[in-house]
Formats: C-alpha cells, sequence, structure tokens
C-alpha cells in the first residue's frame, strides 16, 4: 500500500470540503493510497454522513457553508472521539488554537502537498496504539505535585479539580510526564505523539502546548527555546 498507509483492515475517512475539484482530488488519493473515503460539502452534511457512517478519521476545512469546520468538530467530538486533521486557508494561530480547543488533533495550511496529507493521515491512525503505549510508559507515577494523571482512565487533575484535554493534548502531557523536568525536543513530541517526524508538524506541538498551558497551568511546562518543552512539577501551595 502506498505512502505509508496502515496495511491493516480498511480505515473509513470522511473529506469534508466545499470545493468539489478539491474534495474530489484529496479522495481520489486517498482512495488510491487504499482508504474507504465518504465525502461531505458543507457543515450540516458533515455531521450527517458522521453519524452515518462511522469513519476512523475526518479530514476537515474550516471554512463550510451552513456552519463552520470549528461547529462541525465540535458537534462530532462531543458524539464520539475521533481523529480530525483540519484543513485551513489562514496560517493565523488564534484560528488554529479555536479548532485545537474543539478536539482537531492537527492541521493543515492550503495549498498542501498530497503526500504530506496522507502521510499525516496515516500517523493520526496509528493514535490507538501510540495511546496505549504513552500510558504504559507512565507506570509507576512520576511525582508531579498538585497535577494527577490516571493513565487508565485518561483523566487529569489539577489540586484536585478535573481538567478537560482533548485526545491530543493528554497524550502530549503523557510523553511530557514520562520524563518530568527533561527537555525533549519539539521534533520528538511530534514524532512520538503525532507518529510522523516531519519536520513541518513543529508548529503543530507549539500550538497544542499553547493550549495545554491555557489548561493546567502556563508555569508547569518550562520551553527551551530553540529546543523543546518540560513538564516541571508545581507543588500544591
Amino acid at each position: 500500500m502506498a505512502d505509508g498507509a496502515p496495511n491493516t483492515t480498511t480505515a473509513r475517512i470522511l473529506v469534508v470540503e466545499d470545493e468539489p475539484v478539491i474534495n474530489q482530488a484529496v479522495t481520489d488519493r486517498l482512495r488510491g493510497t487504499g482508504y474507504d473515503v465518504v465525502q461531505a460539502f458543507d457543515g450540516p452534511d458533515a455531521v450527517a454522513r458522521f453519524e452515518e457512517t462511522a469513519p476512523d478519521l475526518v479530514l476537515l476545512d474550516v471554512m463550510l457553508p451552513g456552519f463552520d469546520g470549528h461547529e462541525v468538530c465540535r458537534r462530532i467530538q462531543a458524539s464520539r472521539p475521533v481523529p480530525v486533521l483540519m484543513l485551513t486557508a489562514r496560517d493565523d494561530e488564534a484560528d488554529i488554537l479555536v479548532g485545537l480547543g474543539v478536539g482537531a488533533d492537527d492541521y493543515m495550511t492550503k495549498p498542501f502537498r498530497m503526500r504530506e496529507m496522507v502521510a499525516r493521515v496515516a500517523a493520526l491512525l496509528r493514535r490507538v496504539e501510540r495511546a496505549e503505549e504513552l500510558a504504559s510508559r507512565t507506570a509507576p507515577k512520576p511525582d508531579l505535585g498538585d497535577l494527577d494523571i490516571d493513565s487508565a482512565s485518561r483523566r487529569v487533575r489539577v489540586a484536585g479539580e478535573e481538567i478537560h484535554l482533548t485526545p491530543t493534548e493528554f497524550d502530549l502531557l503523557l510523553c511530557l510526564a514520562a520524563a518530568p523536568g527533561t527537555v525533549l525536543a519539539r521534533e520528538r513530541l511530534y514524532a512520538e505523539v503525532w507518529g510522523w517526524s516531519g519536520a513541518t508538524g513543529t508548529r503543530t506541538v507549539d500550538s497544542h502546548v499553547k493550549a495545554l498551558r491555557a489548561k493546567i497551568g502556563a508555569q508547569r511546562v518550562r520551553t527551551v527555546h530553540g529546543v523543546g518543552y518540560a513538564l516541571e512539577p508545581v507543588a500544591q501551595p
């Protein structure tokens, strides 16, 4: 099978893009790679097709008729957690953070290379295996002060208060927590959490770290400029 796609049971992908030419080009490439592809062209149709077909991954444009991709992502993630790769025409950090906040796992800025899109899709579909591997690395639990991570239930508490994280934010936190105080390179985080070592993914890491900091506290994730990030224990006052 081409482009590094999984050779296990054929995964089903929902492609949501209102531009017919782009939608068909992406669909043809994914089908040529061996995936089962379902198409949608607007927000309401995307949610309906998601419920009807139960895809393994959603490739989702931000700008859609009916309602936008952020609302689509919010609705489908509330129904059933699923990997989402967002497509955006704007390389704007605020817009990207909104997408990550509603449950997107990764994003690509248009125009994009088809080979890179297929590689990211394949990486996101390996998410369950990576999540299980990362969870096993955190036993026994490290001392993280008042930050408590339950890898079995995928729950996080800060000073006793439960914090809601997206699946990707949780996996990123698990990766950092496996070596508290150790600086992990952005490229390594992208390879371990997203499963693909493409250099263009480092901005994805930065955006997710920013979203994670907003939820667990900025002081808990230390930045080493030009290198990466480290999780630092913070004692309960």
